[in-house]
């Protein structure tokens, strides 16, 4: 069972035991000859469903939470990232299930998004959107190319990290642009085989993802696409790293 859906089942129960108690229960309290005392059950319900209710609302339509468990998303997000996800970027959905009440926006080239893993649903992910519909994808020696085109990247370095980020000290970072507008870095670790991918359509309704860091993530290579359904949000920000320690520097930080 979810932690969102043990919230839906909390707010429901709290809020039907205060609202049969204010319409039915409390005015034959008033009415007694004898003072009767207010239940117990009566009084956690009516305390706690305004604070289940505010936070089922703030995590179910606003913001949610994340903690990034692995290094697929390195230089970008690193282990031990607590991130924070725009729930209405594309659509407010109800809590559960899921259905898209108020379409909003879809998703761009270049989003960070978190989502259901396909072949695991009660498993979250997150990685960069690449394909949008109706884009063809091909990865070939370490090369993005969307819809024929070789997708721009410039060398910057090698990258240099610390604590869990360690393990991919010397792997080449790059600057890689999928719109004139956007861009973001990528891992390439050259020790390790690369994965080529001859060229797919993105299906309608579905979307294509891959990691940063490239030679190091389970994605759609894998895989294959994310139904539009299992979006959860759009990641924007570092509010916490803790990875041996809190690392101030990582506070704040924007995600691109």
């Amino acid at each position: 069972m979810s932690f969102e859906l043990i919230l839906v089942i909390a707010t429901a129960i709290t809020g039907v035991i205060a609202y049969i108690d204010r319409i039915i229960w409390r005015p034959k309290r008033l009415k007694a000859v004898v003072a009767v005392k207010e239940p117990v059950i009566v009084e956690y319900a009516r305390s706690l469903f305004p604070i289940f209710l505010i936070v089922l609302v703030l995590r179910s339509f606003i913001v949610e939470p994340f903690k990034i468990p692995s290094g697929s998303m390195y230089p970008t997000l690193q282990i031990g990232d607590f991130i924070v996800v725009n729930k209405f970027a594309y659509g407010i959905k109800l809590p559960v299930i899921q259905t898209t009440v108020i379409p909003i926006g879809k998703p761009e080239r270049g989003d960070v998004v978190v989502f259901k893993y396909p072949e695991d649903p009660k498993v979250d992910y997150i990685k960069r959107v690449i394909g949008l519909p109706g884009d063809e994808i091909t990865y070939l020696n370490r090369t993005l190319f969307l819809n024929g085109n070789p997708v721009k990247t410039e060398m910057i370095g090698k990258y240099r990290g610390t604590d869990s980020g360690s393990v991919m000290n010397g792997a080449s970072i790059l600057k890689e642009w999928l719109s004139k507008e956007r861009s973001h870095e990528i891992l390439l670790d050259m020790n390790k085989r690369s994965l080529d991918m001859q060229t797919i359509k993105v299906p309608e309704g579905q979307y294509f993802v891959m990691g940063d860091n490239r030679d190091h993530s389970n994605d759609s290579r894998f895989w294959g696409f994310v139904p539009e359904k299992n979006l959860k949000g759009r990641a924007f920000g570092i509010w916490m790293n803790w990875d041996n320690g809190i690392h101030f520097n990582r506070i704040g930080q924007g995600i691109d």
